[in-house]
């Protein structure tokens, strides 16, 4: 399937984000750790979440978590201190994204499993049974999401869990994201050292919690205006909060370079467009690295020279994503450039453009979202299986459709 998204030339819209799929899952496996009676509210209806859902309620024998890679990570861990045995697996990229740094740090706790197929990827077979308290090291620039996966479980151990992280610490907001969650549920967990994060024993409590909607998901918004040519446009996000625990907030910061203000009044936020924009952008986004498509698309779009660094967790994403952002943006005749598998510059440099180019997406939600909007500035897009933008905002295209985006389905494979 295809879509095929042209624009008017004006947007004007209100629109109710999703949750944010990062607070709900952390919230999910807090509540499950606490023996929690109720779950927390306004959970996302994403993919992500919904297999979480659907794993803690029963905790079957076998576990398919699709493309969910929070899930992956977190369930693991949490499988781990649970008991009976279990198997968990996921669709076939699922099971070419590493894990065994994972493994091995619980297995240095005790921890029961098994390379189900390919030794280092899943699926896993975990018996669940108490760990020990030992001490962990691990590489600072690993997934945010073993060392969050790692410091949930902590609080369950019987002396609790000290954490220390070596070299650069990548998505450090990603980290104290989960602290600020697990200190709601009632635990006490910080940074001891600008290293080292001690968690105490104790456990949690079954805790009232109400999920804020998703910064990331306001980032392709935020894009839209950015792109869209109308100066008297605007566009209300409903759910976001000034003070958010999620870091990808710091993506109003950056956009505002790019000429798009934001306005906040009762936990929504007002989006209009400035006449300020920045002749280049160079940002160091190794802890918004979810954010790297909206703004290379977006600079590219603007004929604005960037280069941004700190992107190292984007080869083993849903898709490597330093790879497929090259391939896509040259169909549109933009020549971007990768180094050190970490970072994302352009100069300016274009190619012939293709005709009739089709975004692919590569089982990737934010290749989708990223892409769409360009059709502000080209008139008119192509989006291959734009289905995957149900992994984290469901609603995405129904949402583009209410801000006056036309969009035309077609069966045409990519």
């Amino acid at each position: 399937m295809r879509y095929s998204i042209k624009t008017t030339n004006k947007l004007a819209a209100h629109i109710k984000l999703p949750a944010s799929k990062s607070i709900s899952n952390r919230a999910l496996v807090l509540h499950a750790l606490a023996k929690g009676t109720s779950l927390p509210q306004n959970l996302s209806d994403c993919d992500d979440t919904d297999v979480m859902i659907r794993a803690l309620n029963g905790l079957p024998a076998c576990i398919d978590i699709k493309a969910a890679g929070t899930a992956m990570r977190f369930l693991t861990a949490l499988l781990s201190v649970t008991p009976g045995t279990r198997l968990i697996t996921g669709t076939e990229r699922m099971r070419q994204r590493p894990i065994r740094l994972l493994v091995d740090a619980l297995r240095s706790l005790g921890a029961d499993i098994e390379y189900a197929e390919n030794e280092g990827f899943p699926p896993l077979r975990i018996t669940g049974k108490t760990l020990q308290s030992n001490p962990i090291t691990l590489a600072g620039n690993v997934s945010s999401q073993y060392i969050s996966a790692l410091l949930m479980i902590g609080a369950t151990l019987p002396n609790g869990l000290q954490l220390e992280l070596t070299g650069d610490i990548i998505s450090r907001p990603y980290i104290n994201l989960t602290l600020k969650l697990m200190h709601d549920f009632g635990a006490e967990a910080a940074w001891s050292s600008p290293n080292t994060i001690e968690v105490k024993a104790g456990g949690y409590q079954d805790t009232p919690y109400y999920i804020e909607s998703d910064w990331s998901a306001a980032s392709y918004w935020y894009q839209m205006m950015a792109l869209c040519p109308d100066t008297g446009s605007s566009i209300e996000l409903q759910g976001l909060f000034a003070n958010s625990y999620q870091g990808d907030s710091r993506g109003a910061q950056i956009f505002e370079k790019l000429g798009v203000s934001t306005t906040y009044n009762d936990n929504n936020v007002l989006l209009t467009k400035t006449n300020c924009r920045t002749e280049r952008l160079d940002e160091d986004m190794v802890d918004i690295p979810d954010l790297a498509q909206t703004f290379v698309v977006t600079c590219c779009m603007l004929g604005i020279p960037f280069r941004f660094t700190g992107l190292q967790s984007l080869k083993i994403k849903e898709t490597d994503r330093i790879e497929a952002l090259k391939v896509e943006l040259a169909k549109l005749g933009f020549l971007i450039k990768d180094e050190q598998d970490s970072i994302l510059s352009w100069d300016g440099e274009r190619c012939t453009p293709e005709t009739h180019p089709v975004i692919a997406t590569y089982e990737d939600h934010r290749m989708a979202m990223a892409f769409a909007p360009i059709s502000l500035v080209q008139g008119e897009i192509t989006i291959a299986h734009p289905e995957v933008v149900s992994k984290s905002y469901p609603s995405y295209w129904e949402h583009l459709r209410q801000a006056g985006f036309i969009i035309t389905e077609n069966e045409s494979a990519c």
